[in-house]
């Protein structure tokens, strides 16, 4: 039974997440009677569990893989980010009509804009990946004009398509033309899962990026991957992934309960602290 205004985050695992710790943590800052809970939903379960949001008593909630464009699908409206992207990370009701949007692409450009000031100032960036998290970083990258985004992915029929999809100025390239490509780009995006706890490093020389480029790896845990070590090596500009995170929960929070919260540094260190106890 739901007591108190509680928002949910539906996903197969979703233990692991840290979004219930990030929306406490503003909960109690701000004073707020709520609640935020996990519940986990098994793939062949998430048509029903969405199509009867409305009854479950909940004030909305985040949706984390598998299941993003299964709520797409389930929304009777959609916002224009979860449009172009056919992915829905967050879901609140309208009346008892469930309405998504997509805040993955807002919280990536906050990030940057915070941990990088001027980076826009990019002629060309280079995206590792072409699953949903690269579509959404293409997505920022384009709103922001960026002249020149090339996606680059083993299989390069992916990169192809997110290419098609979204049209000029994206582009899509093999992983051997790397070293040509990082030597005019002053942004770098890792958006695989290469370099994250349990995971293969990402192995990449980073010697041909200019000087001042910015290197942002969307993996949060290690907070420290290989990847940043190498840019802070070369004294290039390192953003970790852990601010995207942090920003892509702050419209959910204020749609579901009634007030704007900031991302702190307290709050950076709450989770910072909770990722290196379960490493």
């Amino acid at each position: 039974m739901v007591t108190v205004p509680t928002a949910v985050i539906l996903g197969w695992p979703v233990r692991h997440s840290r979004s219930p710790m990030i929306h406490r943590h503003w909960l109690a800052s701000l004073g707020i009677a709520g609640d935020y809970v996990p519940l986990p939903v098994e793939p062949e379960r998430i048509d029903v569990v969405l199509n009867g949001f409305a009854e479950l008593g909940y004030v909305g909630g985040n949706i984390t893989v598998p299941h993003k464009e299964a709520a797409f699908r389930a929304v009777k409206s959609a916002d224009d980010v979860a449009t172009a992207l056919g992915a829905v990370n967050t879901l609140w009701l309208d009346g008892d009509r469930l309405v998504g949007g997509n805040t993955d692409a807002a919280g990536f450009l906050a990030n940057l804009d915070e941990k990088a000031p001027g980076w826009d100032a990019a002629g060309t960036a280079v995206v590792l990946g072409a699953g949903g998290a690269a579509r959404a970083v293409v997505w920022a990258l384009r709103s922001r004009g960026i002249g020149r985004i090339v996606v680059v992915n083993r299989t390069l029929d992916r990169a192809e398509a997110i290419a098609r999809h979204f049209g000029k100025p994206v582009e899509a390239a093999e992983w051997n033309s790397l070293p040509k490509l990082l030597k005019k780009a002053g942004l770098l995006v890792n958006t695989t899962t290469l370099g994250m706890a349990g995971h293969p490093e990402l192995a990449l020389d980073l010697a041909p990026l200019p000087e001042g480029a910015v290197v942002n790896d969307l993996v949060y845990v290690p907070l420290d991957t290989g990847l940043l070590a190498a840019a802070r090596k070369r004294r290039l500009v390192a953003v970790d992934g852990l601010g995207m995170l942090l920003h892509q929960a702050v419209p959910g929070f204020e749609r579901w309960f009634g007030r704007r919260p900031d991302v702190t540094p307290a709050l950076r260190d709450l989770v910072v602290t909770d990722i290196g106890q379960a490493a």
